[in-house]
């Protein structure tokens, strides 16, 4: 019998229960909830800048990154874009692989799991891959049914939080519940890709600026109840904040979209948005990044590549 293996295992599950218990300790706190599009902190090894320049890279992620109905749609069955932040990235990185696996509707589930026509995403990231980028957790939390949901209920009360009471009616917030509960889903997907690609680089791609964040709102270009509007908002930057801990455990690096995009979000007349609101009026999918938001991610990408840290 070989020992240590059952300790090693116990010793793995207790140390992701405390992962867990921290994410949860931090989504309770404001400070750190704020803390969500500040400057990450350095962790983990990582190189210099120009080392991606002429090397291989993977995209891996959901439909934030493959950048729907955005002109020129290159596969059909996950909605991809020739011009979505990997593919910016990649050309101006002159790298000499490319393979952009990103899909829209992806949850962690689909980095092991064939989506439609397309295999499981980690079976894109190689010994030999140098540079992985992941943006990953917003379907496993419920992007869409929140937005669905919180529409639906904002004409109960217009200037009130119909939303916020639904998903809190059981004393617990449930959209903090649901972001603790896809932490371990996403540490388990930097885990993954530091076992395929030991040597890579890895970026965790967060979310960009949905709603305004001043907490103001838009209806009924976003048909939101008005103090819905702050508390979706603080609920991505829980979720953002989920994704900067989980980078960090894994030595990743966090890649903030939030703070670039912020004052261009779906409430903004259409040639200051750079995220389309339900009814868009540039080619992208409703609540997602237009063209112009997907160049700002790549550059917010391109400029974490050539920081040391």
């Amino acid at each position: 019998m070989a020992y240590g293996g059952p300790s090693q295992g116990a010793q793995g599950s207790a140390r992701r229960h405390r992962r867990k218990a921290a994410v949860a300790a931090a989504l309770g706190g404001c400070a750190l909830v704020a803390a969500s599009t500040a400057p990450a902190a350095a962790h983990g090894g990582g190189h210099g800048p120009g080392h991606d320049r002429g090397t291989s890279y993977v995209a891996l992620g959901d439909s934030y990154t493959s950048g729907p109905a955005i002109p020129t749609q290159v596969d059909a069955d996950c909605a991809r874009s020739d011009h979505n932040y990997p593919s910016l990235v990649a050309a101006d990185r002159e790298v000499t692989a490319f393979r952009d696996v990103s899909c829209s509707g992806a949850t962690t589930a689909q980095m092991w799991q064939a989506q439609g026509t397309n295999g499981p995403q980690l079976d894109a990231v190689r010994r030999d891959t140098d540079l992985v980028t992941v943006q990953i957790g917003g379907n496993d939390m419920g992007f869409g049914s929140i937005i669905a949901t919180c529409a639906a209920l904002s004409s109960k009360d217009l200037t009130g939080d119909p939303c916020r009471q639904y998903y809190g009616a059981s004393g617990t917030d449930q959209l903090v519940l649901n972001i603790v509960r896809t932490a371990p889903k996403v540490d388990k997907v930097l885990r993954a890709v530091r076992a395929r690609a030991p040597h890579a680089r890895i970026l965790v791609v967060g979310y960009p600026d949905l709603l305004p964040d001043d907490g103001s709102g838009c209806y009924p270009t976003v048909p939101f109840a008005a103090k819905d509007f702050p508390y979706l908002r603080d609920t991505e930057k829980r979720l953002n904040l989920m994704l900067r801990l989980v980078a960090a455990w894994n030595g990743a690096r966090y890649v903030d979209t939030y703070g670039p995009t912020v004052g261009h979000d779906m409430c903004k007349a259409p040639a200051d948005r750079w995220i389309e609101p339900l009814r868009p009026t540039s080619p992208a999918a409703p609540a997602h990044p237009n063209a112009k938001g997907e160049a700002v991610m790549a550059q917010a990408v391109l400029d974490r590549l050539e920081r040391r840290s």
